[in-house]
């Protein structure tokens, strides 16, 4: 079972990959996809290392890959870049097979591992140059190829430099050209900000949301507030199987079925407010099962109040503040966090998420399966 989005937006659960990519052509004429797994199987001996897993992606969406240690996320982008062969199942980048296609599908892949393959001794736009040659740029192209990729990565002013005489931020960039030199259609990057300081992740995530539209990306980090901020949907995956894919906005509503709302109000004209009277009168909306008090200070009253299942209370709760003669500031529906639904679906252990800036969920790099 898969979970997700409808074109209205609501969630919606698809029973195989069939179904989810024929309702995704029904609402969008010019779709299409990039990358297509289906009923992807990967045996090591007696280990399943992903089992029978399917989805697809559309071509210029950043998608974030997620999972546990040991989930599958290594084995699944070691068969989409050719580096193993899928036990069972299909595989298709740009409508090349994996398996029946190897060579045209890795002209199609940039990779940009957790560690570049960088050469220190080698001069910037000697490394790309090496780099181009390899992945087959003509040599009547390889000049533009390497400009054209040194501006993309904001790497032009130091292309004369020594590759290790660079900070981590301009090698990572580096990593980055040598991905895109040959102009492919899909990029997949593991762990592209990891050791960087602050300005350097600012830099080299809006690099990677410039590359969007042009590239489709693939997005495997521990840094779960990064996937919020680059990436249009996730995919899940936990002990081998897919467990989700949609966007973070559709994957909260499906499990909720419920809807949180943040609301904030005034006094008319200065007047003051008794919290327990907004309290029981925002109780009698329809729909609401529960009003908590999360802020109360200057004469503003913040809330927080819940709906029951299915219910979509935001309309109403509006009508009776209005109605009661109070100012409406603010409301808004309070989302789940990625990290919330990463637990709910993987059953993961909370010890496992650590602080904002360092969550882990699960890389794959070394030896994850």
């Amino acid at each position: 079972m898969i979970i997700g989005g409808c074109p209205n937006g609501a969630p919606a659960v698809y029973t195989n990959q069939a179904e989810l990519l024929t309702r995704q052509g029904s609402h969008s004429s010019n779709l299409i996809i990039m990358i297509t797994v289906e009923g992807l199987t990967k045996r090591y001996a007696n280990h399943v290392a992903v089992d029978n897993i399917s989805f697809s992606v559309e071509r210029g969406q950043i998608v974030g890959f997620l999972g546990p240690n040991g989930a599958g996320k290594t084995t699944t982008m070691r068969v989409l870049t050719c580096f193993l062969p899928p036990t069972s199942g299909t595989a298709r980048v740009a409508e090349f097979d994996v398996l029946e296609q190897p060579m045209e599908v890795k002209k199609r892949i940039g990779y940009l591992p957790e560690t570049p393959p960088l050469y220190p001794e080698m001069e910037v736009v000697e490394y790309l140059e090496y780099v181009g040659r390899l992945k087959g740029v003509p040599k009547e192209s390889l000049a533009r190829r390497v400009d054209e990729a040194a501006e993309k990565c904001s790497v032009g002013d130091v292309k004369s430099k020594l590759i290790g005489k660079l900070s981590k931020g301009y090698r990572q960039r580096v990593g980055l050209a040598q991905a895109i030199i040959h102009n492919p259609d899909v990029l997949i990057l593991d762990e592209p900000t990891s050791g960087l300081d602050p300005q350097q992740i600012i830099e080299t995530r809006d690099l990677i949301k410039g590359l969007a539209g042009e590239h489709t990306i693939i997005l495997s980090t521990h840094i779960l507030p990064e996937v919020e901020q680059l990436c249009e949907r996730v995919i899940i995956i936990a002990k081998g199987k897919l467990v989700a894919t949609d966007t973070v906005q559709n994957l909260t509503s499906r499990l909720r079925g419920a809807e949180t709302v943040a609301i904030e109000i005034t006094g008319r004209n200065g007047a003051g407010l008794s919290t327990p009277d907004v309290l029981e009168r925002l109780e009698r909306v329809a729909g609401v099962s529960r009003v908590l008090e999360r802020d109360s200070r200057d004469g503003n009253l913040t809330l927080m109040v819940e709906s029951e299942q299915g219910q979509h209370i935001r309309p109403e709760l509006a009508r009776a503040v209005v109605e009661a003669g109070w100012n409406l500031n603010e409301l808004h529906a309070v989302g789940l966090s990625l990290e919330e639904i990463f637990l709910e679906l993987t059953g993961a252990p909370k010890a496992d998420v650590t602080a904002p800036h360092a969550t882990t969920v699960g890389g794959f790099a070394g030896g994850n399966q």
